[in-house]
């Protein structure tokens, strides 16, 4: 699909970006002409560039010549309209991963996050309607925190959303499409490596609230959303994964497993919610099932008319306290993505026997 394509990924150095360019590397969708890495951290670009160069002596050959022959780093930013326009000049598919995404952050800095969610996002389109690019597809990556939001990362994030999702109709030569999934399992600031980090320091393990409930995915899982958009996505839709979710109380006691760790409540930060909702009620009217995912329908009437008979797939809002894992079934969950220390799984497991 993507084979002799120039593909753009803002953001793509951080957590789910290096992934995708990985990925994309090995060709799973094609091989592109070019893969584009948008960013704004000169330090990632030459981290991640550097790991590329020694990868040919331990991996896949065939990724580290992609690497050499197809991987182009800019430095520049989605807030800058110049850099983005310069970007997309010479890309088929954008892939908008750039994204302010801590919660506290963003609720301490809301303006900042306005401007790379939702300016960043405006520029894009803007900068195709202006340039007469001949992009194909635009995908935004966003989150299950803009569905009823709460917060000013999921607030801007829900702002996002509509303005790709508004953008089919005076672009119609570009597919606009989304992404939104829950959080993603070791991505960068996640709560899975801070509490590696507080058990190897021997604790205590902080948790905000036991009862709270998160969708979890790997970054492997998020990947896998993305291209499947690309496969199947029509204009304007939304797609979302069926992902399990899990209490954080059972979280921590899957990676503390048998080691004498305290655990502290610390209470619920600003702009958390107790849990996740992916599909919304009011989205759940318009939301139908492909395979592993569920795609929600433009609420735009001039985007609808396309797959008009498809059966809806929900009749409530799909929730992360309505999926919940119990404690075996997150121990499986984070061993099947190594997420579990040596001997972690085996001692949390014993510890329900008794």
């Amino acid at each position: 699909m993507l084979d002799g394509k120039k593909v753009l990924v803002t953001g793509g150095t951080g957590s789910m970006g290096k992934t995708l360019v990985h990925r994309l590397l090995a060709g799973e969708m094609g091989v592109p002409e070019k893969i584009i890495v948008l960013s704004r951290d000169e330090a990632k670009q030459h981290a991640m560039r550097m790991a590329y160069q020694h990868q040919h002596i331990t991996t896949d050959e065939a990724i580290f010549r992609n690497f050499m022959n197809v991987l182009e780093f800019r430095i520049g930013d989605v807030r800058d309209p110049a850099s983005v326009a310069s970007a997309l000049r010479d890309a088929d598919v954008v892939i908008n991963a750039a994204a302010l995404k801590q919660v506290p952050t963003c609720e301490y800095f809301p303006e900042q996050a306005v401007l790379t969610n939702c300016i960043g996002a405006r520029n894009i389109v803007q900068a195709i309607e202006q340039g007469g690019y001949p992009v194909e597809t635009v995908v935004g990556v966003s989150t299950d925190k803009a569905c009823k939001p709460v917060n000013v990362m999921g607030m801007t994030k829900a702002i996002q959303e509509r303005i790709f999702i508004a953008a089919n109709v005076l672009n119609p030569r570009t597919r606009f499409i989304c992404v939104r999934y829950g959080n993603v399992l070791a991505s960068r600031g996640s709560v899975i490596p801070l509490f590696h980090d507080q058990i190897r320091n021997g604790g205590p393990v902080t948790l905000t609230d036991p009862g709270m409930t998160r969708f979890l995915l790997s970054l492997n899982d998020a990947v896998d959303t993305v291209f499947e958009a690309l496969r199947s996505a029509r204009p304007g839709e939304t797609y979302v994964p069926r992902a399990p979710a899990a209490t954080v109380a059972n979280l921590a006691k899957a990676l503390i497993g048998k080691r004498r760790v305290e655990t502290r409540i610390t209470g619920i930060r600003p702009g958390e919610k107790m849990h996740e909702i992916m599909v919304s009620e009011e989205e759940a009217h318009h939301c139908v099932q492909r395979g592993a995912y569920f795609a929600i329908r433009a609420m735009l009437p001039e985007l609808n008319a396309a797959g008009a008979d498809e059966p809806n797939a929900l009749d409530r809002e799909f929730c992360s306290a309505d999926t919940v894992l119990d404690l075996p079934g997150t121990i499986k969950l984070l061993e099947r993505h190594g997420l579990l220390e040596i001997g972690q799984a085996e001692s949390a497991a014993e510890e329900l026997l008794r």
